[in-house]
């Protein structure tokens, strides 16, 4: 309908309304005008104009290409490079490592072999990473390689190849700390029974130290004990470089349940903390069970047929079979009070705790402590061994009171002063996080999870 036939329609409904009653003809007035209106707008709004009706310019510019020369120097120092990583294996020297980096270079090998830093290569262990940058030629441009070795902190060793030779250094590299977290169970031994929770060998001879005053990991264990621990590690570059320390423990042992948490004051250094347990008592005591780790006992505190003089006597002490050079710990904190021969006992070291207390130790193949020395628990004092009057390699250990041999099973000690105060405030929220831990870790299957 065209424009004119629509105001045309328009006016006759005009008419019409004016014949209507007056309230009819007011209402159809402002409805007609609002129309007029809208299709008076209509009318004179511009219509857009068609896209393709549009006028095209062509508009055509020359631009300047870039020098060929300059693109090809500016990408000559990368041309004939190349990065190699290799991971040093058993048996590996440095002419055969350098070979599979591709390095074909005498005077980097003479740096390598000459320069005090840049020797550290030499002592890498198997399966650490050596990153190199080798030219075309097989010239050695840099190389780079973590050294976990450092125990206080992460090293990376950087060498160069300059205008004026080769220069090496040490770099620190901020190490990347993460918590992890493993239970297991014991079907045969503790280590395969950490070797299978995927617990590394330096966690599991913690948690020997941590429940040495506890459990005689030797002949205490039993199938079905269970154990879960938290334990710090140390990553860089995306691979585990050492473990951290133990950060808790539990260990079910025999239907008893040993739990450990680490806690030490604030700003203090590693030596002054602890272990202790949920409830904030500390877990070191006076003694060891055991001065060795793993052994069997094959004597104890006990009337027997000595094996010399086949006589029937008391037996002062507990003898712990072990292959000779196996080390031998101090069970406590003391001072050396002998250490020497001591004709039948053979080489022999006595600790001297306290006013009280004494531990003796007999038939070392070897001494390592002299006499007045301090000595702490767990502090190596010498090496099983078989000398004096001995069918074997063995321990002779004694535990003395007042002078006098006492079965070591039937003393009791103290432990050390429990945390009170705002330490035990301070400890709680440390305690309350291990127990969720040990928490997530509990259940039929054995869990492993890390942070």
């Amino acid at each position: 309908m065209s424009l004119r036939a629509k105001l045309l329609e328009a006016a006759n409904a005009l008419m019409s309304a004016l014949r209507a009653s007056r309230k009819t003809r007011v209402i159809s007035g402002t409805a007609l005008g609002l129309s007029l209106v809208a299709f008076g707008a209509a009318g004179v709004a511009p219509i857009a104009p068609d896209a393709a009706d549009l006028p095209v310019t062509l508009v055509v510019e020359e631009l300047p290409l870039p020098d060929l020369n300059t693109q090809i120097a500016s990408l000559s120092p990368a041309v004939g490079q190349f990065i190699a990583e290799e991971r040093v294996r058993p048996g590996d020297n440095l002419s055969a490592l350098l070979e599979r980096l591709g390095v074909n270079d005498p005077q980097a090998a003479q740096f390598i072999r000459s320069d005090a830093e840049a020797r550290s290569l030499l002592g890498l262990r198997p399966g650490r990473r050596l990153q190199a940058t080798v030219d075309a030629d097989g010239r050695l441009l840099s190389a780079s390689a973590l050294l976990p070795e450092h125990r206080d902190e992460l090293k990376r060793l950087v060498i160069e190849r300059g205008a004026a030779g080769f220069t090496a250094r040490q770099l620190p590299v901020a190490p990347d700390m993460r918590v992890e977290m493993r239970a297991g169970e014991i079907r045969s031994s503790l280590f395969a029974a950490t070797d299978a929770a995927q617990v590394p060998d330096a966690v599991a001879m913690q948690l020997v130290e941590i429940f040495s005053s506890d459990i005689d990991f030797a002949s205490d264990l039993r199938k079905g004990d269970r154990f879960q621990v938290v334990y710090e590690t140390v990553w860089q570059d995306g691979e585990m470089v050492r473990t951290g320390r133990v950060l808790a423990a539990e260990f079910r042992n025999g239907g008893k349940t040993f739990q450990a948490i680490w806690f030490g004051p604030r700003d203090a250094s590693a030596k002054d903390g602890g272990y202790y347990d949920l409830h904030g008592k500390a877990l070191k005591k006076a003694f060891l069970k055991s001065p060795l780790p793993f052994s069997r006992v094959t004597s104890g505190f006990a009337m027997r047929v000595h094996p010399i003089s086949g006589q029937w006597k008391q037996h002062k002490g507990i003898d712990f079979a072990a292959p000779t050079g196996t080390p031998i710990r101090a069970t406590g904190d003391g001072v050396i009070e002998f250490a020497g021969n001591a004709g039948g006992y053979g080489n022999m070291v006595v600790v001297r705790h306290g006013a009280m207390y004494s531990t003796a130790y007999a038939h070392m193949s070897r001494i390592a402590a002299r006499r007045g020395a301090r000595v702490a628990q767990g502090e190596v004092i010498g090496y099983v061994g078989s000398t004096g009057w001995s069918t074997g390699p063995h321990l002779h250990y004694e535990f003395r009171v007042n002078n006098e041999a006492r079965n070591p099973d039937s003393i009791s000690v103290q432990h050390a002063v429990a945390l009170a105060g705002a330490e035990l405030q301070r400890f709680r929220q440390v305690a309350a996080d291990m127990g969720h831990r040990f928490s997530l870790m509990a259940g039929d299957a054995v869990q492993v999870a890390a942070r």
